[in-house]
């Protein structure tokens, strides 16, 4: 178990080394996501909720999302700039995946990435202009777990590739350990309320992802990461709306 949960953080992260990792093993990382999230959220919040630049919230946020970039390697961003670029032929599912597969950026995806690193640093600063860091370290672990809420729903819909071999972990017992776990440390760390507010704007915005993964019949690691930076902007929303 100890080993998977490694393999997952040396797979998503900068935190440990990446190695190959047998199909057999990927298929269990999906249970270690909200786990990894949780450690991945520790160490980027720990030093400001120590008081590393406590007088300049701005800076935080833009300090924690960059370290949110560099640790992941940008893995997720990278996922929801596809998913953008792709979105805009998703009456045509043949183009789509042509597009959703090609490394180059288009306008759609820059604008997706523009908007998401905006809204994360706006979110942060807001958390962090009160203190709330326990609220900031739950975007990590509610955005893993929406990983794979959605990698629950689209098991029938995936494409062969690495993110097939993830999504194939995410049965239902693994799906709602995830939810279970996030509720109870949004709990712990940020509140009933908030955590109530971010649950629902999540399942809120994940409806759409999937019903684009049906639309173009299929979905993959892309859409995992898309979804890991949806449910950071839901819980940062969520925080923000009942403040």
């Amino acid at each position: 178990m100890f080993r998977t949960f490694i393999d997952t953080l040396g797979f998503l992260t900068r935190l440990a080394p990446a190695r190959v990792i047998p199909e057999k093993a990927m298929n269990q990382c999906m249970k270690f996501m909200p786990p990894v999230g949780l450690l991945i959220g520790a160490v980027i919040v720990l030093p400001f909720w120590l008081g590393l630049f406590g007088k300049t919230p701005w800076i935080q946020a833009w300090l924690m999302v960059l370290l949110n970039i560099f640790i992941t390697r940008g893995l997720h961003y990278d996922g929801l700039s596809d998913v953008c670029d792709a979105v805009t032929t998703h009456t045509n599912p043949t183009r789509f995946w042509e597009v959703i597969k090609d490394s180059r950026a288009g306008a759609f995806g820059i604008i997706g990435l523009i908007m998401l690193i905006l809204g994360q640093v706006l979110l942060i600063h807001e958390m962090a202009s009160v203190k709330a860091y326990g609220a900031i370290l739950w975007t990590f672990i509610l955005g893993r777990a929406a990983s794979v809420w959605l990698g629950y729903h689209v098991r029938h819909l995936t494409r062969p590739g690495l993110g097939k071999l993830y999504i194939d972990g995410a049965t239902l017992g693994t799906a709602l350990f995830a939810a279970g776990f996030a509720f109870i440390l949004g709990l712990l760390l940020t509140g009933l309320v908030t955590t109530v507010a971010g649950t629902v704007i999540v399942s809120l915005m994940l409806i759409p992802i999937y019903r684009l993964a049906v639309k173009v019949g299929g979905a993959n690691g892309d859409f995992l990461g898309c979804a890991t930076m949806v449910g950071e902007i839901a819980a940062g929303l969520g925080f923000v709306l009942v403040m």
